[in-house]
């Protein structure tokens, strides 16, 4: 069951805060949220991660408070907004090469261009979309980055889509099962937020730290 949407809390939202997105829009909300942060580039400031872990603990109730959202919609919501939004972002970024990003004046999106070629370059193009999944703004930016790299479509639609679920459905049933074990676990919630994100990372720096350790060696054997 989830909350009913009331004007006043639209109004009252912030864009920035997972609770409040969650209180003002539920499940409606976080496909619309992973849509706007994978698929457009105004987008990036959303939290996702901390959307979808907190959307999962909400799910359990033990979280308090009057905001309760059903696992099953959720899951449904949390998915498609990211596989849509990412293969939108993908076309769009076909259609309108590197000027969707040339325009921006936003310091934040030209470093996660910047960090997404490097991902595309260094790792491929399977590995790089699924890896972007976890980092914040170069999830936004990858897509478009791979559209405009022509990155073959069915290459990139098949990873985006493995990582899409691995990203949104995880971190999702990961706050589900923390708030189905721990009693009142919304005391703890600011700190489990902050581990999920770091966490989420965790592939990403293990990539890294797996590709330098080649590289040393390749350096070493000459």
């Amino acid at each position: 069951m989830t909350t009913a949407v009331h004007p006043a809390s639209q109004l009252a939202v912030n864009v920035l805060d997972a609770h409040s997105l969650l209180a003002a829009f539920g499940v409606l909300g976080v496909g619309v949220v992973m849509f706007a942060e994978t698929g457009l580039l105004v987008g990036f400031f959303l939290p996702g991660d901390s959307l979808l872990f907190t959307a999962g603990l909400l799910c359990t109730g033990s979280a308090g408070g009057s905001v309760h959202l059903s696992l099953g919609p959720l899951l449904a919501a949390a998915a498609v907004g990211a596989l849509a939004g990412a293969q939108c972002g993908f076309l769009l970024g076909g259609k309108a090469g590197g000027a969707l990003l040339t325009r921006s004046r936003s310091p934040r999106l030209h470093e996660g261009a910047k960090r997404a070629e490097e991902l595309l370059e260094r790792y491929g193009y399977a590995k790089a979309v699924v890896l972007a999944r976890f980092v914040p703004v170069v999830r936004t930016v990858l897509n478009p980055v791979a559209g405009a790299l022509e990155v073959p479509v069915r290459t990139f639609t098949l990873w985006q889509v493995v990582g899409g679920l691995v990203w949104s459905l995880g971190l999702t049933l990961a706050g589900y099962a923390l708030g189905s074990s721990i009693p009142n676990v919304d005391r703890y919630l600011l700190p489990l937020v902050g581990l999920i994100v770091v966490v989420s990372l965790v592939p990403l720096i293990s990539e890294i730290y797996r590709a330098r350790r080649g590289a040393k060696r390749q350096g070493d054997d000459r």
